[in-house]
């Protein structure tokens, strides 16, 4: 069964919002965000243009909706890096995730959307921030410096994704690594991410 099939017959069956944006985020990463419209998805479903308006009031309400599913999809893949290679393995994860779902990176980050206006995107954004804070907190004592250290910790792994993204690392500095390796011997130059897990706490997860 095709893709657009399968999408359309879970539509109909009962798991409308789910479907929709599952179909959403295909569309997303094939077409870009701004391939990605209301009308666009009605097509991919093959249900009328006013489908969609069921679940999602207008573009913006989709785009938020598929950024927040974003974070959550990024704060389970730290959590999990984290247990077996703390600090340094959230910040694998977070490239890692930028590499798989380039589109989906680049809504979450691009300033396309309103955050303060989405209150579920708003919340995911801010857990997705805590638990490398939460994490960085077990290794330095004093607060100010654990948000200093956080957002520093931010600013290596966002710029690392993007200079990936971008391809504006020069093969000679690859050196022959695939970009997995890359990047996990970049974070292993870190003083704070150079850890192993039993040095790293790891809050528990949040509800998803």
């Amino acid at each position: 069964m095709s893709t657009s099939k399968a999408a359309k017959r879970a539509y109909h069956h009962g798991d409308l919002s789910a479907s929709a944006l599952r179909a959403a985020a295909q569309l997303l990463e094939s077409k870009g965000i701004e391939g990605l419209t209301l009308r666009s998805l009605a097509r991919r479903l093959k249900v009328s243009h006013s489908a969609p308006y069921r679940h999602f009031a207008d573009r913006e309400t989709l785009l938020a909706a598929l950024a927040a599913e974003g974070y959550a999809m990024l704060r389970r893949a730290q959590h999990e890096a984290a247990a077996a290679h703390g600090l340094r393995g959230m910040g694998e994860a977070y490239v890692r995730f930028a590499l798989q779902h380039p589109q989906r990176f680049r809504l979450m980050f691009g300033g396309q959307l309103r955050i303060a206006k989405h209150a579920a995107l708003r919340e995911a954004a801010t857990q997705t921030f805590e638990r490398l804070s939460g994490a960085l907190a077990a290794r330095v004592a004093e607060a100010r410096g654990a948000r200093d250290a956080s957002i520093a910790a931010w600013a290596l792994v966002h710029g690392l994704a993007q200079l990936l993204l971008g391809e504006r690392v020069a093969a000679a500095a690859l050196a022959g690594r695939s970009r997995d390796e890359f990047v996990r011997d970049v974070l292993s130059t870190i003083r704070f991410a150079s850890g192993t897990a039993n040095q790293v706490a790891v809050p528990p997860q949040p509800p998803a």
